[in-house]
């Protein structure tokens, strides 16, 4: 009986504790100040009812749109609830909260009558953004971080916005190697340009920029700590120096050594105080301390790269244990990577399996990796090809080359005993693929068969990894496109065995156009203007619907040029080239006309102006021809043009070569033979390849049939010579490409050029027709029109004397070389490489000069020059250039540096 006692009592009272439990279950929905006795019973009532709201009005909204409200509090009026049960109202209230749109939410019941309630959402709206600003950072810091941090006035202020921002601003900075960055929001003041709006001021204190002070590598017993910290390309000590304690020689960023006595400077442990010599040599240490912040994304980077050596030097099993970095007592950062190198590994025997195709010996041969040789994975897979970009060499490119476009190479490790791995070599050749169909997309203006006639691609042809590579050049070649997005869109078709390849391509501009005028006192008017339509359709050029503005598509070169020196000199200028004559082979045709008109002028005292003889002039014509052929042999980067030119020279009263008379009409007829080999793609910036040109021009020997020739007054009238020309030029890439663009890396430019002038008889002297001018920036003038070849020199103006020590400066060249040489080295680096612009900068080093005759060349005496430059190259308007060049054989303790310097500019071309 107690027992049953004891569990009743224990019923009753679990039963009287659950009621307050049961009561703090009901939500409060009833205003504080409501002392209406319906409300108070309908919110104590605990019997079961179901009720209709009659209607719910929407309190405390200045700026929302209350019909948004009401569709994300989801209470309209006819909607049924029962009471007590269903908790409509605290749905209601999460809805809201999670817009984050509000400071506050509250829903209350204000009126209850029979089986209908009256309903209030009673919302304080969040404050919204109104002006902000930062404090503690530069404009060039603040416009940096606007843009990531997304900041708009009126939006409205939320614990994540402020989380953003201070998330964002400390990122950027620690990106900037400021570690120690604090950011603090105060956005408690209310701005009275905005409703409802806070004033927001953000203040950043960066602290100091935190640099690393050493790198130090613990357990590396085989490769020292040097060449580690060379793959650290990211993550760089601070330069190391020291001085003796009585003198110092501090280097500077500008190449100059300056010297100092630092004995004062000596701290207790004999280095050098930065802070008493901070005004000394503060310029030079920000310069060499700038590579020195830490970055933590670059650190990862650069971690994997010390594996990635180790792995290349065979320690296939080399890990880095632990990494730690701490504080030094000046605020910088010490940096200790712990190594395993673990065991050093060797290729051992190489074996081969499926291959049907090729022998074992063979693809031995292609591999190029012996047993004994240090173990390097990455070059095992470099020679088989699974890297990307792969130009040939490798044993998958001898396979695609074949139409083996599903082959496969996967080499499995069979054994490792001591130091020791022996690979198999698993090979599925898969059938060789044909290509189906070849699709051309993006080409607005080009037509298809211009595009087509470039490709090697082909339909029904065995698939060619080459002949895509080349394909892929050629189109780059023929500067319509945009190179860095010409994509051949390779589709194997595994289920019959072909490939489909679609061609995407983006159009640019390719036209050029060269503008310049002026106005000289007693001259006129002066200026060029020139047009260069590079991808013409003469075709077309009566169709009056293909002039959009112009008749395009043909791939065509069309060139007009008229310049002016006022009245001292006119030009004019027609040529016009069409690459595939016929359409059906790479054989040009190309015309060409001109017209100029030369005449000497002197200055009037009494009148101060120049005047100009009408009876004493130089008139040109001009006309040439030219039929250029690809060749199949050697190989197809070889190329034969067949030219004759014409040239008709009419003097009157004009002296402009000894051993002419004044007055009197010269013809000259010439022939020309040149054989070219040329292995550059994108001649704008050309990464690799090579270009050899031989040409050997000449005129009929007139004198070995007329003798009277030799004591004729004109022996000009139909000059004579044979002329050969010798160019070789080789682009050789420095490194790997910085980014994602291939073409974007050092460029090492090597060229070697040289002329030769013949005679057919020696009683007559050479001919002052097509003879070489050396030196300046390459522009032609009025010797230009005698059809000299004009080879730039920079770092010195036209000179005459084949002997260096003479001054070109001291001479008024008159007289020019039948023999020259030339000797280049140009190192060059992009920094834009777009379709719209090309901009690259150059170092070079430069060797000419020229001779009269065989009998004075001397190969080896030749004039010097070093210096920097600039190119730009614009779509519009071809190429502009700078050179400041240093003559070092006109540098001497009376001229000093600038004496010897010459600064020279380029434009439309880049002179020879």
């Amino acid at each position: 009986m107690q027992l049953i006692l004891r569990r009743l009592s224990g019923t009753i009272l679990v039963m009287i504790l659950s009621v307050p439990v049961l009561l703090a279950q009901e939500p409060d929905t009833l205003k504080p100040t409501s002392l209406d006795p319906k409300l108070i019973e309908w919110q104590k009532s605990r019997i079961p009812k179901q009720y209709t709201i009659a209607s719910v009005n929407i309190t405390g909204i200045r700026f929302l749109d209350t019909s948004i409200v009401y569709s994300i509090a989801n209470l309209q009026p006819g909607d049924k609830f029962t009471h007590p049960g269903e908790d409509i109202f605290a749905k209601s209230i999460a809805s809201l909260w999670r817009q984050k749109l509000f400071a506050n939410v509250k829903v209350f019941v204000t009126k209850v009558e029979d089986d209908k309630v009256w309903v209030e959402v009673n919302l304080q709206e969040r404050p919204r953004l109104g002006n902000f600003k930062f404090v503690g950072i530069n404009k060039t810091e603040e416009e940096d971080l606007l843009g990531k941090i997304n900041l708009a006035k009126q939006t409205i202020i939320t614990e994540n916005t402020r989380r953003e921002i201070t998330e964002r601003i400390t990122k950027y900075f620690q990106e900037k190697a400021y570690r120690n960055v604090t950011v603090r929001i105060d956005d408690s003041q209310p701005d009275p340009a905005f409703v409802n709006s806070k004033a927001m001021t953000i203040y950043v204190d960066k602290g100091e920029k935190v640099k690393i002070n050493e790198i130090n590598f613990y357990g590396n017993n085989n490769v020292d700590d040097l060449r580690l910290k060379k793959q650290m390309k990211g993550t760089k000590e601070m330069s190391k120096f020291t001085v003796h304690r009585d003198e110092g020689v501090v280097p500077s960023p500008f190449g100059k050594k300056e010297k100092y006595n630092f004995g004062q400077y000596i701290n207790d442990w004999g280095f050098l105080s930065i802070s008493k010599t901070k005004k000394l040599i503060d310029p030079w240490f920000k310069f060499k301390l700038s590579g020195a912040k830490f970055d933590a994304k670059k650190f990862e980077e650069d971690r994997e790269k010390v594996l990635d050596y180790y792995n290349s030097m065979g320690y296939r099993d080399a890990q880095i244990l632990d990494d730690t970095s701490y504080a030094t007592l000046k605020g910088n950062m010490n940096i200790d990577l712990k190594i395993e190198e673990g065991r050093r590994y060797y290729f051992g025997n190489i074996t081969w399996k499926g291959n049907a195709k090729y022998s074992d010996s063979l693809l031995n041969a292609i591999l190029g990796i012996n047993k004994g040789d240090i173990y390097n994975i990455g070059i095992l897979n470099k020679r088989l090809g699974k890297e990307a970009a792969q130009e040939g060499g490798d044993i998958s490119g001898l396979y695609m080359d074949d139409g083996y476009l599903f082959f496969r190479a996967e080499p499995v490790e069979t054994a490792v005993y001591n130091d020791t791995i022996d690979h198999e070599i698993r090979i599925v050749e898969g059938p060789q693929a044909r290509i189906k169909n070849v699709t051309i997309a993006g080409n607005d203006k080009t037509k298809d068969w211009v595009i087509r006639r470039e490709l090697r691609t082909v339909p029904g042809e065995l698939f060619s990894r080459t002949d895509l590579i080349r394909s892929q050049r050629e189109l780059a070649n023929l500067q319509y496109f945009n190179q860095e997005t010409i994509n051949p869109g390779v589709v194997p078709n595994a289920e019959d065995g072909t490939v489909d390849i679609n061609w995407k391509l983006e159009e640019k501009s390719s036209d050029q156009l060269e503008l310049s005028a002026g106005w000289g006192g007693g001259v006129g008017l002066t200026g060029t203007l020139g047009v260069t339509f590079n991808n013409f359709s003469i075709r077309n050029i009566w169709k009056r619907s293909a002039w959009d503005p112009l008749p395009t598509g043909d791939g065509q070169k069309l060139s007009l040029r008229v310049q002016s020196n006022g009245k001292a000199y006119q030009s004019y200028s027609f040529s016009f080239t069409e690459p595939w004559l016929g359409g059906k082979k790479r054989n040009s045709l190309s015309l060409s006309l001109n017209k100029s008109v030369y005449r000497n002028g002197y200055y009037d005292q009494t009148t101060g102006n120049y005047e100009f003889d009408e009876n004493t002039l130089l008139k040109t014509f001009g006309i040439g021809l030219s039929l250029g052929k690809q060749l199949k042999w050697p190989d197809d980067y070889f190329s034969i043009a067949y030219s004759i030119n014409y040239t008709q020279y009419k003097r009157k009263n004009y002296n402009i070569f000894p051993g002419a008379s004044p007055t009197g009409t010269s013809n000259n007829l010439s022939f020309k033979i040149s054989l070219q080999r040329s292995s550059v793609f994108n001649p704008v910036y050309p990464v690799s390849g090579s270009n050899f040109l031989a040409s050997v021009q000449f005129t009929p020997p007139y004198s070995l049939f007329n003798k009277s020739i030799e004591t004729s007054e004109d022996k000009y009238k139909n000059p004579e010579y044979h002329k050969w020309r010798f160019n070789a030029e080789w682009y050789v890439p420095i490194g790997k490409p910085l980014g994602a663009e291939k073409n974007r890396q050092f460029v090492l430019k090597l060229a070697a050029k040289y002329g030769f002038m013949g005679r057919y008889n020696s009683n007559l002297d050479y001919s002052p027709f097509e003879r070489f001018q050396v030196g300046d920036a390459g522009l032609t003038n009025n010797f230009g029109l005698l059809g000299y070849d004009i080879v730039a020199h920079r770092g010195y103006p036209v000179y005459q004397s084949s002997d260096p020590t003479v001054n070109p400066d001291q001479q008024s060249a008159q007289n020019f070389f039948t023999i020259f040489n030339k000797y280049q080295l140009e190192l060059r680096f992009p920094l834009v490489t777009n379709p719209s612009s090309t901009i690259y900068g150059l170092t070079f080093f430069e060797a000419a000069n020229g001779w009269y005759n065989y009998k004075d060349y001397n190969p080896f005496r030749l004039r010097r020059s070093v210096g920097v430059g600039m190119r730009f190259f614009l779509p519009m308007f071809g190429l502009l250039g700078f050179d400041y060049g240093i003559g070092l054989d006109r540098l001497t303790p009376q001229t000093g540096l600038k004496g010897a310097a010459r600064f020279t500019f380029m434009l439309g071309f880049e002179p020879e």
